[in-house]
């Protein structure tokens, strides 16, 4: 990766990860120690620990089982670390709303208190969101005003908020995609794609809507990314995904139908995203640091098509957090 701006982590050695156990967090936590890093998970494991189970091995990880909520536990672990990545959250504005008190202590509370104990010396990297944005006209970029429309949005920018005030990096995530060791299948793409090998013919709402997308390597890269360049980014917000991906729900199913024998999507006139996600997305912001994506949409697909079929009951249950409604019903 070309860096525009020179590495910092050079006093940076032990992490503390929550949520690590996720999506992404599984994704991101072999990297980490990888490169060296201690590593510690602190989860709930809402969804199991196996996913971190190739890892058990190495010497620099540590798991914790604890919640976020729980302030006093979390306290200790926070203060040990160099950095933090705050990954635990309830993802989505559907699971909010399910769930709306566990939002709020999870999503925005937990991330005030973290910030609100963060030394100088130590480093925090925030999962935020493009739903923060809510209705965007045009190209949205960082400069483009907060008005989330949502619980899911409204708590994870005043999550980001927190982070910031307190010199954090917030990473505004483009929708994630891809295979995990903690598989997801109730993500757009990912759901779209469980149903064209389930389904082959389905109708899809909004299909105009304008998405930008980001694989789930490119996505933890960039956590690793901010940490290893903190002091440039510091207080900042960052837009992470690449233009090549702003794509509307159409063109994805376009490539999905590519990859798929025998599937057809065709647009439906009924259903409703409350997030209003209808927006491209500028990049250039952590593009011009170094920053640059790996992964497009055909390969994650084509990774997907591998696994996806072959998942049993059990595992098709663990990988949704919520039920996704992307599809005329």
């Amino acid at each position: 990766m070309a860096e525009h701006c020179p590495r910092d982590d050079q006093n940076v050695k032990k992490i503390l990860i929550t949520g690590g156990c996720g999506y992404l967090g599984s994704t991101m936590v072999p990297m980490l120690l990888a490169q060296g890093y201690e590593v510690t998970v602190y989860d709930i494991f809402r969804w199991g620990i196996s996913s971190l189970l190739p890892v058990m091995d190495n010497a620099g990880l540590t798991i914790v089982k604890g919640d976020v909520t729980d302030h006093e536990k979390l306290r200790p672990f926070v203060e040990a670390c160099d950095g933090v990545i705050h990954l635990s959250a309830i993802v989505g504005y559907p699971a909010c709303k399910k769930e709306p008190e566990n939002a709020v202590a999870i999503n925005q509370t937990s991330t005030e208190f973290i910030a609100s104990i963060l030394k100088p010396t130590q480093r925090m990297i925030y999962a935020s969101t493009g739903s923060c944005y809510g209705v965007v006209t045009g190209m949205c970029d960082e400069e483009s005003a907060i008005s989330p429309l949502t619980l899911y949005g409204e708590t994870k920018a005043a999550g980001e908020m927190a982070a910031r005030a307190a010199g954090g990096v917030a990473l505004r995530l483009a929708t994630v995609f891809g295979s995990s060791p903690r598989p997801r299948t109730d993500l757009l793409i990912n759901n779209l794609l469980q149903l064209a090998l389930k389904l082959k013919e389905f109708d899809v709402y909004e299909g105009h809507f304008r998405r930008t997308f980001l694989h789930v390597k490119d996505c933890a890269r960039a956590f690793i990314f901010a940490m290893q360049h903190y002091n440039t980014m510091t207080g900042q917000a960052y837009n992470v995904g690449h233009e090549s991906m702003n794509l509307t729900k159409m063109d994805v199913a376009r490539l999905i139908e590519k990859s798929v024998e025998g599937c057809k999507i065709t647009e439906s006139n009924e259903g409703e995203d409350l997030d209003k996600r209808d927006y491209e997305v500028s990049y250039q912001k952590i593009a011009k640091l170094g920053y640059k994506i790996e992964y497009d949409v055909e390969y994650g697909l084509k990774e997907m098509i591998k696994y996806i079929p072959h998942l049993n009951a059990y595992e098709t249950e663990n990988s949704k957090n919520y039920q996704p409604c992307q599809v005329k019903k």
